[in-house]
């Protein structure tokens, strides 16, 4: 039986493109298509490996990109009124600019909810107004595109070579690779991403280990970050340990 995993961190194809076009610090209204499309391809590849199910809305928005980029390259009429013609990235970047405005607040109210959890309200306040911090937190760490761009890296260099055709399945509950990922970067303190992968394994296991990271750094119980850009991504200790019943409640096991 394959694994299920309820996972709420795959946002999305859009959030995807954000992501690469922020990596690339390009002017969101000026998407350079054809980079772009070919590393979202990239990435779709790597969702496909991990659940096929999931990624329809992937490839829809990649067949947009794939017809913008197809395009873009076709020869343009000549005319003295450059306006009049419809740049074919116009209504990708209005979705994506309506996408970032509401992640970003999105953002906010969450790092607005952490600080909130260490402070205690009053009955009543004697401040004067003031104005509505709106400036939207820097994004720190590690996003969930690395990781998954990384785990790709993992797919190619140490899969295991298919000796058949048969489908073979690792039933392995998802709570067994956490426990065994949180006592490996607990007791080193800090594992390299691609080290915590066993080389010649078959691909469900390899899927099976990222889940379970995916797991630990969604609850906290580990962080994934990078010293410098494009670096290796290290895996630490979080702040919290981690717990059986968080586990239990948020993994279903295969």
């Amino acid at each position: 039986m394959p694994f299920r995993v309820h996972l709420d961190t795959f946002t999305g194809p859009l959030d995807l493109l954000l992501y690469l076009v922020r990596k690339h610090e390009v002017d969101i209204s000026n998407i350079p298509v054809a980079r772009i499309a070919d590393q979202f391809l990239e990435h779709v590849a790597v969702l496909e490996q991990i659940d096929v199910d999931a990624v329809g809305d992937f490839l829809d928005l990649a067949s947009t990109l794939i017809e913008i980029k197809s395009q873009l390259v076709l020869p343009r009429p000549e005319t003295d009124e450059p306006d009049e013609i419809e740049d074919p990235r116009q209504e990708l970047v209005e979705r994506l600019l309506e996408f970032k405005k509401y992640r970003d607040a999105a953002q906010l109210l969450e790092e607005r909810g952490r600080i909130w959890q260490d402070r205690f309200s009053r009955a009543s306040s004697d401040l004067p107004p003031r104005a509505e911090e709106t400036k939207v937190p820097d994004i720190t760490g590690v996003e969930l595109w690395d990781l998954v761009s990384a785990f790709g890296r993992v797919l190619r260099d140490k899969l295991a070579e298919p000796e058949s055709t048969s489908v073979v399945y690792d039933e392995t509950p998802i709570h067994v690779y956490m426990q065994e990922i949180d006592q490996r970067v607990r007791s080193e303190g800090s594992v390299a991403f691609f080290d915590l992968f066993p080389a010649a394994v078959h691909k469900s296991t390899l899927v099976g280990m990222f889940l379970a990271l995916l797991e630990l750094v969604r609850y906290r119980h580990a962080v994934a970050h990078q010293t410098t850009a494009y670096g290796d991504i290290l895996i630490e200790p979080g702040s919290e340990p981690l717990a059986d019943k968080i586990i239990t409640t948020s993994v279903a096991d295969a």
